[in-house]
């Protein structure tokens, strides 16, 4: 039939053939064409595209996520060199050629903070020796300013020098002294309670810089009675309100107050000299405190040796530190000053520096050994 757009008009048989006949010519002359080339179009033949085999999904791990940064604040960088060369030129190229410290500037920072080293409670460190004259009021000064400028406070010394001590006047000067020799220790234990507050407290003691010094009596009838529990009473007072008390013994171990101060100390400075005498006395004291129950004490002590007077050629200064080293946990040797020796004012801007470092790794061992 074929579709007029009016209606539909049958086909005969024989027009159905020459149709059929026609299609089919038709489609035997497009198979004989050949397929056209690029010579013969001037363009490439496009290829069927091959058949598209779909892959199976990818496992896609979630991206890594980035670190998230410590703070807002940019890293601080290397900091810069307070003295000598490199302190120079940091200063010359304001601040635009920085080397950073130097290594005794790291040696510093690093006994610094150890010294800063957070504390929990309040500790006692009892400095003592059976002989007088080897440099242990001037070590407590020493390190007793050095210990409170570097903690910012905090930090109290105790005279408890039975036989007139000196702590005030090595710390003040002898003529600041005078006219406050009334504030003693026999005078607190009297009137000061056991609950008074820190101002309380203070009304009591002196102070030079950031430490604060209680004075020992003057009158030995009065000194020389204080016993154990008179000491244990002012810990218990001065350690309510400091977190490191320094106590400066006299020469005598076995006087009645010695048992209150050592049963309350976390550790102990031993003092010594380079003279024969010093050093046998040192090393008789770590000997009484390990034969009378202190052993612990006598085998974390640190021994100091201060190089006081001038000996003679003849002392094995060597030996003497090996044969004191052996007894304790730490030696440190302090040179010869005369800004020490002369047993007047102790002062840090006024002694060597060898002699502030000196104190200042004393410091640093002291509370190294608070456990």
């Amino acid at each position: 039939m074929v579709d007029d757009g009016a209606h539909t008009v049958p086909l005969t048989r024989r027009e159905l053939r020459r149709l059929r006949e026609a299609e089919a010519r038709e489609a035997e002359a497009l198979e004989s064409v050949p397929e056209p080339t690029l010579a013969d179009t001037g363009s490439a033949v496009v290829e069927a595209p091959a058949p598209v085999v779909e892959a199976p999904a990818p496992v896609v791990e979630a991206p890594a996520q980035p670190e998230q940064p410590a703070g807002f604040i940019k890293p601080s960088q290397a900091a810069p060199p307070r003295g000598g060369f490199r302190g120079w030129l940091y200063r010359l190229t304001g601040g635009a050629l920085n080397l950073g410290p130097s290594a005794v500037e790291r040696e510093e920072a690093e006994l610094d903070r150890r010294i800063r080293r957070r504390l929990d409670g309040s500790r006692n460190t009892a400095l003592l020796s059976m002989k007088g004259g080897v440099g242990k009021t001037s070590t407590t000064v020493g390190v007793g300013l050095t210990l409170a400028t570097v903690r910012s406070g905090s930090v109290c010394a105790i005279d408890a020098n039975p036989d007139a001590g000196d702590l005030i006047e090595r710390a003040l000067g002898e003529g600041a002294y005078e006219s406050e020799r009334q504030l003693t220790v026999t005078r607190l234990l009297r009137e000061l309670g056991d609950n008074d507050s820190r101002v309380a407290l203070d009304a009591y003691l002196h102070e030079v810089g950031s430490l604060r010094l209680l004075a020992g009596e003057q009158d030995p009838d009065l000194s020389d009675s204080l016993r154990a529990e008179d000491y244990e009473r002012v810990y218990s007072l001065v350690s309510r309100h400091y977190g490191v008390t320094l106590t400066d013994c006299g020469t005598g171990v076995s006087r009645l107050a010695m048992k209150g101060i050592l049963d309350n100390a976390d550790n102990i400075v031993v003092a010594a000299g380079f003279a024969v005498s010093g050093a046998k006395r040192a090393r008789d004291t770590l000997l009484w405190l390990s034969a009378h129950g202190f052993e612990r004490l006598a085998k974390e002590a640190i021994v100091v040796v201060t190089d006081k007077d001038d000996v003679s050629a003849r002392v094995d200064k060597a030996a003497i530190e090996e044969t004191l080293a052996g007894m304790c946990r730490m030696l440190i040797s302090v040179p010869h000053d005369k800004a020490v020796a002369d047993g007047d004012l102790v002062s840090l801007e006024a002694v060597r520096p060898e002699t502030r470092r000196a104190y200042k790794e004393i410091a640093a061992a002291i509370v190294d050994g608070y456990r």
